[in-house]
């Protein structure tokens, strides 16, 4: 009975005398036993046939065949047809594998019995035997259909399948010269069953001169038809998967033409490799947009390689060979899409690919980029050849790497340049040698750890730069520099928008804080007229409450406690005989006499009640918003028996008063340091000779009357009336307040929480309407409110991206719950609906502003819808006044690594100086257009003015990062408020 082994090996051989050995011993060296291998020798006149004979002599796991087919596809369906494995191996005569291929291969499968084939990693094999990276395609084992339709993701000997439906599908189609184990792929996947990974390379693939993947014409025919399949029926697969009966889906652009496209790129970076140059129509369809930037010059990368006959360490130094059809080809792409940014883009990212393998060994002058080594012991000045904007460097001591740089440069870079990048990137120790040296000193001995050692780096960092010396050269980067800026003041100087002083923000006005000397701390709150703003609808309801309780009856003798500028006094005085009105503020009191000038029931005088005796036999005292400035209970308990003794019998004590959480956590209350009208109506009712007659309760304050009992007075039930509050509450008082009680207060976390990272949020829009397909990016106003109120709630306090700054330099923990709060583009709804909402959360936040645009809309969201409103200066201006702050996000929004050196730092500056105008502060900091960033942002932002940078990272600031290249959290429109939380929370933890 003839043994059917478990894998079947199909090797189409021809004319393959030179290869063919090395091919069948990698079989010969497998693990697994279980194999035959047929040897289909197709029309070779060489030895072939001669060298098969010999393995089929020594192994009858051997077998041949002869074939006229004059091609690999034909050859291949030959040794189908004769082959008896459950599983089919294509190994074609040039190529091998690994000698684990099998078992491993094998291995996997039994792991997966529904699976219909296995694949693996593989390398190219150059003709100078040396290896490309390993390659494998991941999204193989989770689309196999939707990635086959779209190109060929597998080399034909790194995977096994399944023969019996290799059969049933027809074997290979002889009628495509290429691309043939594409399609064969293509209709295997069709049916809809598992293709298992096996993550590893295991096969070698082969690239010579003579290959067929180098003659890009027939490529470019074959690949055509084969993708024309994957997105149509295909009658040769009997029983597709329904999903992919009709051929694969092509949503989200992922269109037969785009595929094309992506297949006619790598053909023509293959061009570029071998000397020619060509430009197809279909790359029309290629992607512009900057999130394909990295794919295209990967796939440009790929195909460069296999064009070249060369390895990625390779390729650099063979720039003179295909940099310059390369190059035409990318430029010709930004003019395919009418954008040369775009263009750019690709450029750059594939210029750093190459510089990425390359041992820069010789310098590298690519078509934008200068790679090069540097001694750091004897650093020289650099011209730019032309068309340069950025270098790429090898930081060189003793033949040895001591950092990698790369950064954008404008002109010459100066020796001083190269001492002052050395200082930033060469470890401090070794720059006291390098010092020494350029001084031609002796070397410093290294300092021991601690406040030497700092004081040693600095001098060797001061010694090479007066070495250096400092004036900048006219040509060189800085000197372009300085020209970049002057012209940017220039234009902020002769732009139209006038400047105005910024208005100043109202005092802060908390309940917080003691004085030692009290006269001076209410003289210094007084220093400002009306620092509550009396005259509030807010205050005006409160003061309308009060009169409301007064006692009924004529009131002949009162007294004023606290009666700051006279505006509850004047509206008091018709209401009684006499009014004695006092303050401890003179500067109050003048106030409140000129303000009552007309009315001549009234006297004032200085009189501090805590230490004063008060006028006795009153039958009324009133007392407003002062008592939680009192030192504790005990002071609050000893002037409540003042209050009673200057009370004659029968009279009335008023007192208004807010909530505070310091009472009761738990319910809405005023965040000041201090107890609030809970205790102070507790305490006032235990005290001796007083009752509670009536009170007057809203959710934020209440008043109350007390009475002073006679001898014979009985206590009643107090009569106690719920109002809602119907003024609209200022901002200086909204921001004090958190509704619904705190599970944390601030001061609390501030005194037991240190942290080393904290949560930068990122927010685009708030606004309950815009774009489908910018849900994403915006937030209703009434799901920001929540989560701006729970970060009050939770004793979260904002802070600046200055002060965040600090921190890390310092290595200080965070104290408290700090919280960033970003905004980019600075849409006019941040003004709208945001900052409200964030002052009313006493939170600031910090908007990215694009500078060119303010005034405008939101030219780049165009494709998506109506562009949205930016804010203009003025109101930037008028934010700035309030308490918002304001950064970067460049001038014009586009991407930075699409834009030249010269281009970003121009708008960097320009950027920095027009919100230098608006706000009247200094601009640190600046967040990337689209979160993308560069290599050469950071430093090229730093020479610019900025300190602070936030890119593409995503998560917590911690105080280990780089404050030029900072994370933050989206916080996305299309997420719960759970979600938020729990985002927020992580940070805690």
């Amino acid at each position: 009975m003839v043994h059917n082994p478990l894998v079947s090996i199909v090797v189409p051989a021809h004319n393959a005398g030179v290869t063919l050995a090395r091919a069948l011993d990698c079989l010969l060296d497998q693990e697994i036993m279980d194999w035959e291998a047929i040897v289909v020798v197709d029309a070779s006149t060489d030895a072939t046939a001669a060298i098969v004979a010999g393995y089929v002599e020594r192994d009858a796991r051997f077998r041949t065949l002869s074939s006229c087919a004059h091609s690999a596809a034909g050859a291949r369906n030959s040794g189908i047809s004769t082959a008896r494995g459950r599983w089919l191996m294509f190994l074609d005569a040039d190529d091998w594998v690994d000698a684990s291929f099998l078992a491993k291969m094998l291995a996997a499968l039994e792991a997966a019995p529904d699976a219909v084939a296995a694949y693996c990693g593989s390398r190219r094999v150059m003709p100078d035997a040396e290896l490309t990276p390993s390659s494998i395609t991941t999204e193989v084992a989770i689309q196999p259909f939707e990635t086959f339709a779209r190109r060929c993701a597998i080399c034909s000997h790194a995977l096994l399948v399944d023969r019996k439906s290799i059969v049933e599908l027809g074997g290979f189609d002889v009628s495509l010269r290429t691309c043939e184990d594409w399609d064969l792929w293509q209709r295997l996947a069709r049916l809809g069953k598992r293709w298992v990974m096996v993550d590893e390379p295991l096969a070698f693939y082969r690239t010579s001169p003579n290959s067929l993947s180098r003659n890009s014409t027939q490529m470019l025919v074959d690949a055509e038809i084969v993708i024309a399949r994957g997105f149509s029926p295909d009658p040769r697969v009997k029983h597709p998967a329904s999903a992919h009966a009709n051929g694969a889906i092509g949503a989200n652009g992922r269109t037969a033409s785009e595929a094309l496209a992506w297949f006619a790129l790598w053909n023509a970076a293959s061009d570029c490799g071998c000397g020619s140059r060509s430009i197809e129509q279909s790359l029309r369809a290629l992607p512009a947009g900057r999130k394909w930037a990295r794919d295209i010059a990967k796939v440009a990368f790929d195909g460069l390689m296999v064009g070249s006959l060369s390895v990625p360490a390779q390729l650099a130094a063979s720039w003179d060979r295909f940099g310059g059809s390369l190059t035409e080809l990318i430029t010709e792409l930004g003019k395919v899409w009418d954008d040369p940014v775009a263009g750019r883009r690709v450029q750059y990212q594939l210029e750093q690919m190459l510089l990425d393998f390359d041992d820069l060994a010789a310098p590298r002058i690519l078509a934008r980029t200068l790679g090069i080594r540097v001694d750091i012991r004897n650093p020289a000045s650099i011209e730019l050849p032309e068309g340069i904007d950025q270098i790429y460097a090898y930081l060189m001591m003793d033949g040895q790497i001591e950092a990698v740089v790369q950064f954008g440069v404008l002109g010459k870079v100066t020796r001083r340049h190269w001492i002052e990048l050395i200082r930033n990137f060469v470890p401090p120790e070794r720059l006291i040698h390098s010092a020494a040296r350029l001084a031609r000193r002796s070397p410093v001995h290294a300092p021991q750890q601690g406040a030497g050692a700092d004081k040693s780096n600095m001098f060797a960092a001061e010694a090479l730069l007066s070495i250096a010396g400092r004036r900048s050269d006219r040509d060189s980067h800085f000197g372009k520099l300085t020209r970049l800026a002057a012209e940017a003041r220039g234009l902020v100087r002769s732009s139209a928008e006038a400047t105005e002083p910024l208005a100043a923000p109202r005092r802060a006005s908390a309940a917080d804080g003691h004085d030692n000397d009290r006269t001076s701390f209410w003289n210094r709150r007084f220093a400002t007229e009306d620092p509550w703003n009396y005259g509030s609808s807010y205050e005006q309801e409160k003061y309308e409450r009060q009169l409301e309780i007064l006692p009924a009856g004529p009131i002949g003798r009162a007294l004023e406690l606290a009666c700051a500028e006279g505006h509850f006094t004047r509206q008091l005085a018709p209401r009684v005989g006499h009014l004695t009105a006092t303050d401890i503020s003179a500067v109050a009191i003048g106030r409140a006499r000129a303000r009552c000038s007309d009315q001549p029931n009234v006297e004032f005088g200085v009189l501090d009640f805590c230490a004063d005796t008060l006028p006795g036999e009153v039958d009324l005292i009133v007392c407003s918003e002062v008592l939680y400035y009192l030192d504790d209970l005990a002071e609050l308990r000893r002037i409540a028996k003042k209050i009673v003794e200057a009370l004659a019998p029968g009279g009335s004590f008023i007192s208004a008063h807010a909530f505070v959480l310091r009472d009761n956590v738990e319910r809405t209350g005023f965040d000041w340091n201090t107890f609030g009208a809970q205790a102070i109506s507790e305490t006032l009712a235990g005290t001796e000779g007083l009752v509670l007659d009536q009170s007057i309760q809203t959710e934020l304050y209440r008043i109350d009357r007390f009475r002073r009992l006679s001898p014979d007075d009985v206590a009643t039930e107090p009569m106690v009336d719920q109002v809602p509050i119907r003024a609209r509450l200022e901002i200086g008082v909204a921001r004090n307040i958190v509704w619904g009680g705190a599970r944390a207060l601030r001061r609390d976390v501030a005194r037991s929480e240190r942290r080393q990272r904290i949560p930068v949020l990122m927010y685009h829009s708030v606004s309950d309407e815009g774009p489908a397909a910018l849900a994403r990016f915006r937030l209703t106003p009434a799901a920001f409110h929540s989560q701006m109120a729970w970060l009050r709630a939770n004793g979260f306090h904002a802070i600046r991206s200055e002060q965040l700054e600090w921190f890390i330099a310092n290595r200080q923990p965070f104290v408290g719950r700090p919280v960033l709060i970003t905004f980019d583009d600075g849409f006019q709804n941040f003004a709208d609906h945001a900052w409200p909402i964030l002052r009313a959360n006493d939170l600031t936040a910090e908007v990215f502003l694009v500078t060119d645009l303010v005034g405008e809309s939101a030219l780049w969201d165009a494709d998506s819808g109506p562009p949205t409103q930016l804010m203009d200066a003025g109101t930037v201006r008028r934010l700035a006044g309030e308490g918002a702050f304001f950064g970067s996000h460049l001038a014009t929004h586009r991407a930075i690594d699409g834009l030249s050196s010269s281009d970003l730092a121009s708008e960097l500056l320009r950027s920095r100086m027009f919100i230098e105008r608006w706000t009247g502060r200094p601009t640190t900091a600046f967040a990337a257009p689209f979160s993308v960033t560069d290599r050469r942002l950071g430093r090229l932002a730093k020479e610019c003015g900025y300190r602070i940078g936030f890119g593409g990272r995503h998560g917590p600031a911690g105080l280990d990062c780089d404050p030029i290249d900072l994370p933050r959290i989206e916080i996305r429109g299309d997420r719960s408020l759970d979600d938020f939380v729990a985002r927020v929370e992580a940070v805690l933890e």
